[in-house]
This record gives C-alpha cells, structure tokens and sequence, in this order.
C-alpha cells in the first residue's frame, strides 16, 4: 500500500503487461481522506492495444500510515464524463 499520496496509484500489472495505465492523477483533496481523479487506459488483450480513455474517482482513507482504497466511481466514456460535466456545471452556476 502507499504511504504518501504521490505513491498511489491506479497503474496495475499482470503477467507483465501494464493492464491498467495511469495517464494522469488529480489530487481533490488531502488529508486522512483522500480524492483522487484518474485518467487511465485498459489494455484489450484481443486488439493488443490500449482500449479508450476513461475515467475515476476514487477515496482513499489513511490508516496506520498507509492509503488504503475505501470507494471508487468509474467513468466509462467520454461521453458519459461530458454528461457529468454538462449537469455539474447546471448545478454550481452562480
């Protein structure tokens, strides 16, 4: 597990092959409670390629020193993270 916030990460190995690529992080919030946007890529064994782009945010809770994963929300398109943008921005105007 991580003990820093730089050290988390949603980057995941199997086999060898990088399943799971960290494209980039954005850190919500700090804390004993930690949020954490990633972008990231899966790898799609049957293409041999990286598949579409998508998207999560997930908490972390720090315990004993370490970041343990507590939620996670997956975005699974850009069209679906445009969605969430689109009512985002209808709910926080001023």
């Amino acid at each position: 597990m991580a003990e820093t916030i730089d050290d988390i990460t949603i980057t995941y190995m199997e086999d060898g092959v990088e399943v799971t690529k960290e494209l980039e992080k954005e850190v919500l919030t700090k804390g004993a409670w930690t949020t954490i946007m990633y972008r990231y890529q899966d790898w799609d064994r049957q293409k041999n390629e990286y598949g579409p782009e998508k998207y999560s945010i997930r908490r972390y809770q720090k315990r004993y020193g370490e970041y343990k994963q507590k939620s996670k929300f997956n975005i699974s398109s850009k069209d679906q993270a445009k969605q969430i943008i689109s009512i985002l921005e209808k709910w926080t105007k001023d």
